[in-house]
């Protein structure tokens, strides 16, 4: 059985395109098959693995709209167990295609249609999320199994949580009856940050059973990291550019982490 793992968090710039391609890469490196689909516009996972809008014609939008098959569009990684589906600024207009058109029904389901054709293939079907709780949040929660939820160590990272756990129970509730909360995973901490130490102790105090521990039973932080902050402008998830950075290492604990779960 295949596990679907959506990375969710409507607020912006919390590490969400990180973890998910920094997971998926970390799981393949595991010797897992894995599929990461970029359903955020932004498309900043497909560019983090190397790829650009020259590099292939259609993308998850075309999927979504019914035009192409998810295994129509799945393009190869340098990493052989690791594909992806990208995305494209495109994806934007879907909002306008789900409203606008009145009879389509079960829209908060159509990614989980698509991506039932194919998940048998696949160990780890994890999906990059936009920083909005519109349609394509939808679909990626009433897809998946379960959710990470990136946590920024710094001011403001827990507002808009409520709203966001919120949309995972009503989701819960109404549609996705599986959906669980996989983890809540500090992202961006940095010891020297009081600030850092803060945010993470409230973590500890309001989610301790949902934070992912290491084997040694410490926490998986995942930390400010240049290697980290580089790798995707040279096309690249952080094991490939640098393994021993303390961000892989970071990620490597958390994909150790999940396939114990």
């Amino acid at each position: 059985m295949s596990e679907i793992i959506t990375i969710a968090n409507q607020k912006g710039g919390v590490g969400k395109t990180t973890t998910a391609v920094n997971l998926a890469a970390s799981l393949a490196v595991a010797e897992k098959k894995v599929l990461l689909i970029d359903a955020d516009p932004q498309s900043n996972a497909t560019t983090s693995l190397g790829f650009h809008r020259n590099d292939y014609e259609y993308n998850i939008y075309h999927v979504l709209i019914g035009v192409k098959k998810i295994s129509d569009i799945i393009l190869k990684t340098t990493l052989p167990t690791l594909q992806l589906v990208p995305s494209n600024i495109g994806l934007v207009g879907l909002e306008k295609e789900f409203y606008d058109n009145e009879t389509r029904k079960g829209r908060e389901l159509i990614l989980k249609r698509k991506i039932d054709e194919v998940k048998k293939e696949y160990d780890f079907i994890i999906i990059d999320s936009p920083p909005a709780l519109g349609p394509i949040t939808i679909n990626a929660l009433s897809a998946a199994n379960s959710v990470i939820i990136p946590i920024q160590c710094e001011f403001f990272a827990l507002e808009g949580l409520a709203q966001l756990l919120n949309t995972i129970r009503l989701i819960k509730k109404t549609i996705n009856p599986k959906l669980k909360i996989k983890g809540f995973l500090p992202t961006m901490y940095s010891g020297q940050n009081n600030l850092s130490k803060q945010v993470f102790a409230d973590l500890t105090q309001h989610f301790k059973s949902k934070l992912f521990k290491s084997g040694d039973d410490e926490f998986i932080v995942i930390p400010r990291n240049v290697k980290l902050a580089e790798s995707p402008s040279f096309g690249k998830p952080v094991i490939l550019y640098d393994v021993k950075s303390t961000g892989s290492k970071a990620y490597q604990h958390l994909a150790q982490a999940i396939l114990a779960s």
